[in-house]
């Protein structure tokens, strides 16, 4: 572990239109003791190329390419396996952060001794245009708190390696960043919100975290199979994420 550094930790996985960009986004921040371990889960398209077009001239970014598709959570895993830092944060391949991201994050968790921390973001197109909504914080998240409606980036987590060690993430397609929170939290008791916003986050079309009803089946296997709730429990998680997801009720 090295005093001082931040691992980004960055799986991808068919992401030659977005992750150029993504990369120039951490290589503009204004605390640059920072290294990007970027896990290809097998791409078919050109970021092969387009990632080692970075590496080759910037010694900070590390690329591992998966022989076989295993999904995120595997390659999430790999790279925070590998990851050197005392300080971990995770952007994925299509998401972009602010300059200032993580010195501001790191000089929050410094002063405020937090180990766990993300931060507000706002949310962007396919092209990049701001599609002016900016999802704010819970100031202070626990594991109940969490299963409510997970109001956590997952582009704007970091947390202190020093204090909490590291985790491997459950094994599902999606809400696998969720189920990593709700198990970090089981040992940590908080995750504490900055109101800046310091990432922008890309909704594309046509994924699968965009068709909120497909997200459902995901939710049950978390709840039911991750984090073993009753199905009591389980129903009334989803019913609750259904009323302020879908219905917008909140």
């Amino acid at each position: 572990m090295i005093d001082g550094l931040v691992s980004v930790i960055t799986p991808t996985y068919n992401c030659a239109k977005y992750i150029g960009e993504t990369i120039e986004a951490v290589q503009a921040q204004t605390y640059n003791n920072w290294e990007m371990i970027i896990v290809d889960d097998c791409s078919s398209d050109t970021t092969q190329e387009i990632v080692k077009n970075y590496s080759d001239v910037d010694p900070r970014i590390h690329y591992i390419y998966r022989e076989i598709n295993s999904g995120p959570a595997i390659a999430r895993t790999e790279a925070m396996n590998i990851a050197n830092g005392e300080y971990m944060a995770f952007c994925d391949s299509d998401d972009l952060w602010m300059p200032t991201k993580l010195e501001k994050q790191l000089k929050y968790m410094k002063e405020k001794d937090y180990a766990f921390t993300c931060t507000a973001y706002e949310q962007i197109d396919e092209k990049g245009n701001g599609m002016d909504r900016v999802i704010d914080v819970v100031h202070k998240c626990d594991y109940n708190r969490l299963l409510l409606d997970c109001p956590v980036g997952n582009s704007t987590v970091m947390y202190s390696v020093k204090k909490m060690g590291k985790f491997e993430v459950p094994n599902i397609r999606k809400r696998n960043d969720d189920a990593l929170w709700l198990q970090m939290l089981k040992k940590e008791p908080y995750i504490y919100g900055m109101s800046d916003v310091l990432m922008k986050y890309r909704i594309r079309n046509n994924s699968v975290s965009s068709n909120k009803f497909r997200v459902i089946k995901y939710h049950w296997i978390l709840y039911r199979n991750i984090e073993h709730l009753s199905i009591p429990r389980s129903m009334f998680h989803i019913g609750y994420w259904c009323a302020i997801k879908i219905l917008k009720i909140k």
